[in-house]
């Protein structure tokens, strides 16, 4: 039987991290043990397969992200070591044993040889495979490296810290470029949208701060969610973002007009860890404190269009139902949800987003 969506996966333990491959139904999850595991995922009921796992790490496995061309599978871990895994069978390939001083937080593959890596103390590595050591090495930030992004010529890193900074880094000349002011609260997520022009970073404050792509220094304008946090974020379209919250709530979100459009799923009250757009950005995978993976349709977000003239909200109203199995829980907080989509939708207003 078909489904929208696939089947929850669910774990043993928490998982700290979830990536998608970029090219086929495989995800890769990493949990609080140390455990990394790879399961193919399907819309079709009863066909997700998990395909192997590994539990190399001594302690909890933090990150974990796909290389560009999808034949290694990256993990760090609060053990301090980074492990490359071939993604066919599991096989662990490179390792960097004591590759940090403190705790791994974040991994990011720059292109096929060159990775970034970020720890809980603030210390940022890039790091050539080709060369099997680091290439840069920088401790500019005070506290964790929360996220990082590269644009799109593998050339300017950006990282998210705990300090509240937006760090820059220009990976070619392998060297420091600026520090933002910092923000109010921690920086928990970095994100490029308008092409590169802009970037997002949420907060643990609920706040998502905008920065213009040659303006670093100070962020061009924030935009307070009615969320206890952002604690994770992942790009679905060139302006519209998804956003996990302690409350366990998935918003969808668009930037610029600057607009919450709704929510798109919920693990409910469990503090989401981290989110990952599929390729083609038809789906999106959650993952928990409920010790499971979810997936959302994300479709209706690619032609939702947002103007600029702006209702006034009532305070207290229920966020907008963006897809099926984002309403129906029986819980207080989602009760209205599709009624509110369908009140929206029989006053002709904007409805691209209800199913």
């Amino acid at each position: 039987r078909l489904r929208d969506t696939p089947e929850d996966i669910c774990f043993e333990a928490t998982a700290n991290a979830i990536a998608l491959h970029p090219a086929q139904s495989l995800l890769a999850a990493g949990d609080v043990d140390g455990d990394v595991y790879l399961y193919s995922y399907s819309c079709t009921e009863g066909e997700n397969r998990q395909l192997w796992s590994s539990g190399h790490h001594l302690k909890s496995c933090r990150d974990v992200a796909f290389s560009l061309d999808g034949d290694k599978l990256f993990t760090v871990s609060k053990d301090k070591s980074i492990h490359i895994l071939t993604v066919e069978e599991g096989r662990l390939e490179t390792r960097f044993p004591k590759a940090h001083s403190s705790a791994l937080n974040c991994i990011l593959p720059i292109d096929n040889h060159v990775f970034a890596t970020g720890d809980d103390n603030g210390a940022l590595k890039v790091w050539d495979l080709r060369k099997g050591d680091s290439i840069l090495e920088a401790h500019q930030q005070e506290e964790y490296i929360s996220a990082m992004a590269v644009d799109g010529n593998g050339k300017i890193l950006l990282t998210a810290s705990g300090d509240g900074t937006l760090g820059v880094f220009n990976v070619k000349r392998r060297r420091f470029d600026l520090l933002s002011e910092p923000q109010n609260g921690d920086l928990t997520s970095v994100v490029l949208l308008k092409r590169g022009r802009k970037v997002a970073c949420g907060s643990s404050e609920g706040t998502v701060y905008l920065f213009n792509w040659d303006g670093f220094g100070a962020a061009s304008d924030r935009f307070a969610l009615r969320a206890e946090s952002v604690d994770c974020m992942v790009p679905i379209t060139d302006h519209i973002v998804c956003v996990g919250s302690l409350d366990g709530v998935i918003r969808a979100v668009n930037i610029l007009p600057n607009r919450v459009l709704g929510c798109v799923g919920q693990h409910l009250g469990e503090p989401i860890e981290q989110l990952a757009v599929a390729p083609g950005g038809q789906l999106l995978a959650s993952c928990a404190h409920d010790q499971k993976v979810k997936f959302w349709d994300v479709s209706a977000l690619g032609t939702m269009v947002v103007d600029d003239y702006r209702k006034k909200k009532k305070k207290g109203v229920p966020l907008r139902a963006l897809s099926g199995k984002a309403v129906g829980s029986g819980e207080d907080f989602f009760a209205d949800l599709r009624d509110e989509a369908e009140s929206e939708a029989a006053e002709g207003s904007d409805s691209d987003g209800s199913d």
